[in-house]
């Protein structure tokens, strides 16, 4: 089952996006409406909520008086943490119980207007932000059916995270500053071109196809906070197994033209542990599978054994971003090599530079992926040779 998290600040759009996931076939789990649902008239959330704001918060019928709420939690950040700990534990739990419900075939869109506020992009194998500026927004909530005053409207943006902070978040950022038919227009080839591929994907355990030819961009700074997103889905889903989740590659070195793949490298305990079946199906299940001829990195000829050198590689379910989960035993040669190469880049730029123009040219000579992975070796054997000998200057570990 594909896991969609979907967020947008107040005014940005969100409802419109979840009704076309929903006309598209989706199943559509609205936070909104689930705060609504635990606040009823005769729940435990609304005892709690009168216990704790009084009887200004209550409508003359015995039901909420939203308006007056927000009056209060929008102009009071502890007020507002408050009520948050009263409604968050049970749209949780409602959340997860109409999730668990879905049939494992459908996609499960879930919006969730604060999704980057509680640190939820982990939870989701794709997440999805509505955007638009401060000014259309504002011009959304107090004309048409909302017509917030111009304070109360400030004060609920305010109160919510950031674009900087959603964009971090968030694997994909729809602009809707314009019209609604163009905005409807780009959630259909994100659900045609991406999110169905990836549901397909997850469900026989395959990885979308990587970059057959070694096309080259320049450096993406978007590279990181995708990085991040992915180390924090593995991290959470592999918990203690996982002894630390990286970015290494070309993509993990500011500056660097690259592919567009991340590289990811998740050290274990033993290589052993990365064969056991709930390791391999944990990953599986969250979007990274196993392809069937993965293969092992041959052993460095002085290595004192090869499980020092081997790696087990995962791909990604996901068709809009490449992906290269490297698993290492902890410690091991392997591991450590990949992680001082990055930072030996990092600290030097002549040879990232040297680096940048092997790279360019050598995209331009290959015709495959596969050539100019192996034509890079002359030089990347001597460049570590170099990485070592600054490690032993510098006094740089990685322990």
């Amino acid at each position: 089952m594909l896991r969609v998290g979907l967020t947008g600040g107040i005014g940005s759009g969100k409802s419109t996006v979840a009704q076309r996931f929903r006309e598209l076939g989706a199943t559509v789990i609205d936070a909104d409406q689930l705060a609504r649902e635990v606040v009823a008239v005769g729940s435990m959330g609304l005892a709690a909520i009168r216990y704790r704001f009084g009887d200004a918060v209550m409508a003359s019928d015995g039901s909420l008086d939203r308006r007056a709420l927000g009056a209060i939690v929008f102009a009071d950040p502890q007020a507002r943490q408050e009520l948050e700990s009263i409604t968050h534990p049970l749209i949780g739990a409602r959340a997860r119980e109409l999730m668990e419900s879905a049939a494992l075939e459908k996609i499960v869109v879930h919006e969730v207007p604060l999704l980057a506020e509680l640190n939820m992009a982990a939870a989701y194998h794709l997440t999805v932000a509505v955007c638009a500026d401060s000014d259309t927004r504002m011009a959304r909530l107090t004309g048409g059916g909302r017509g917030l005053a111009e304070a109360d409207a400030r004060a609920r943006i305010a109160a919510q995270a950031s674009d900087r902070a959603r964009q971090a978040a968030t694997d994909v950022w729809l602009d809707n500053n314009a019209n609604v038919d163009g905005l409807l227009a780009r959630v259909d080839a994100l659900w045609r071109d991406r999110i169905v591929g990836f549901n397909e994907n997850l469900l026989t355990g395959s990885c979308s196809p990587g970059q057959g030819t070694p096309s080259l961009v320049p450096y993406d700074d978007s590279w990181p906070l995708a990085a991040a997103r992915l180390v924090q889905r593995i991290t959470m889903v592999l918990g203690e197994r996982a002894v630390a989740v990286e970015h290494i590659g070309s993509t993990s070195v500011p500056g660097l033209s690259a592919r567009d793949v991340i590289d990811l490298q998740v050290a274990v305990h033993r290589l052993s542990d990365a064969d056991e079946p709930e390791f391999v199906r944990a990953l599986t299940d969250k979007g990274f599978p196993r392809p069937n001829d993965s293969d092992q990195d041959a052993a460095d000829p002085g290595a004192p054994g090869v499980s020092l050198w081997a790696t087990r590689v995962h791909g990604c379910a996901d068709p809009g971003r490449v992906v290269r989960l490297h698993v290492r035993e902890h410690r091991s040669p392997r591991w450590e090599l990949d992680i001082l190469f990055r930072d030996w880049l990092i600290a030097n730029p002549g040879e990232r530079g040297d680096y940048a123009h092997l790279k360019a040219a050598l995209a331009q000579s290959e015709a495959t992926t596969a050539g100019y992975v192996a034509a890079r070796q002359p030089w990347l054997a001597s460049a570590l040779e170099r990485a070592r000998v600054w490690a032993r200057l510098t006094g740089w570990s990685r322990t």
